[in-house]
């Protein structure tokens, strides 16, 4: 039976501190090389890296990324390394300063969106303005869709130029105040993603509790996966696992249900239009 690849990100880090969260999320350097290399051996072809300073907090520190980043690239040959832009905790001037360091890739949020108890908040300059900065390093978006007008926002900034086709959109379900982690809300935005822009690629995030179905709903409709302990304890702190490695390992055990299997790490960079490992 032929399979057709599958992506697998691992969000391994996030940006609560770690008093909120399981001793088995990884915050310094050292520990998220490891952790991101055992999930690459257990399947993972990309990496979604959050950093932390000395105290725990979410950081902006561009030199934390580079040290991540090197690691990564030398422990994890031809694995895609995704730098967070996120806002939460960080200015929107420091938002962007890792993107010296030229990753394969980064998230851009492409519009503003309420959260529990807080404003994700991504002005229009601070969109067009990181757009244009990835565009000039050659990095390429993930397009974080957390409310259905960034859907659209995005195709505006595919259509000023300042985001490269083919896309690269995330959907993330489960955030309460934004998108609900509901089938129909999916096959929704697939069929508005697949009207205004056929040839974009496509995963989705299941937060909390709902990760697991997510990647079910991910596979069956032909898009790629995300998982990792961010996604588990970002929200609800509902923990599905002891490690990064253990969700890898989950989701690629499965791949096969659907007719899938996981990405080759130099697969995955050809299906995301990205150059070859460096």
């Amino acid at each position: 039976m032929t399979t057709s690849p599958v992506i697998i990100t691992v969000a391994i880090t996030g940006a609560v501190p770690k008093k909120a969260d399981s001793p088995a999320v990884p915050t310094q350097p050292t520990e998220q090389i490891e952790s991101t290399h055992e999930a690459y051996e257990a399947g993972a072809s990309l990496v979604h890296i959050h950093v932390r300073n000395k105290d725990e907090s979410s950081s902006s520190d561009a030199a934390l990324f580079a040290e991540v980043q090197a690691g990564v690239r030398k422990h994890c040959p031809g694995m895609i390394v995704q730098f967070s832009t996120g806002g939460r905790g960080r200015s929107q001037n420091e938002r962007a300063s890792s993107l010296v360091h030229r990753p394969d890739m980064a998230s851009l949020a492409t519009g503003s969106v309420n959260f529990a108890t807080q404003i994700y908040e991504n002005t229009p300059q601070l969109i067009d303005g990181m757009a244009t900065t990835m565009r000039d390093l050659g990095v390429k978006p993930e397009i974080e869709v957390f409310d259905l007008a960034m859907l659209y926002n995005a195709k505006a900034l595919v259509d000023r130029g300042l985001v490269k086709p083919p896309a690269h959109v995330q959907f993330v379900l489960g955030i309460p105040n934004a998108l609900p982690a509901r089938r129909q809300v999916l096959d929704f935005l697939l069929s508005e993603l697949k009207d205004i822009m056929p040839d974009a690629t496509w995963t989705a995030a299941g937060v909390g509790r709902h990760q697991l179905e997510v990647n079910r709903w991910c596979m069956e409709l032909g898009g790629h996966v995300r998982t990792g302990l961010e996604d588990n304890l970002r929200f609800d702190k509902t923990r599905l696992a002891k490690s990064n490695a253990e969700l890898v390992a989950r989701v690629a055990d499965i791949c096969g249900e659907y007719g899938r299997r996981p990405a080759t790490r130099s697969e995955a960079r050809q299906i995301l239009g990205l150059a070859a490992a460096p």
